[in-house]
């Protein structure tokens, strides 16, 4: 399970949204492994995605990557090649 906390402009992610979101997960879906994610837009085209992992601390930051959104068009076959290769 993903639940996802989005902020845009001034808005800053917040850790016990986070956590508040984990407490929910744990609570309506025990069977499930909670990844709690949040997004951030830094501008316009440009979003930055973060991930979140449990640790005896509690929830803590793991990893953290930057997307530019582009029109589809501007997507090539070469892109669309390197995204496979990563995913595989």
């Amino acid at each position: 399970m993903f639940p996802v906390q989005a902020k845009g402009g001034r808005d800053r992610i917040s850790i016990v949204q986070l956590e508040q979101d984990q407490a929910m997960c744990r609570a309506k879906f025990p069977s499930l492994i909670c990844h709690p994610i949040a997004a951030q837009f830094m501008d316009e085209s440009l979003i930055a995605l973060f991930a979140f992992e449990d640790s005896p601390k509690g929830l803590v930051f793991s990893s953290e990557k930057h997307y530019r959104l582009v029109p589809p068009e501007q997507v090539t076959v070469e892109d669309l090649k390197e995204y496979r290769a990563k995913a595989d």
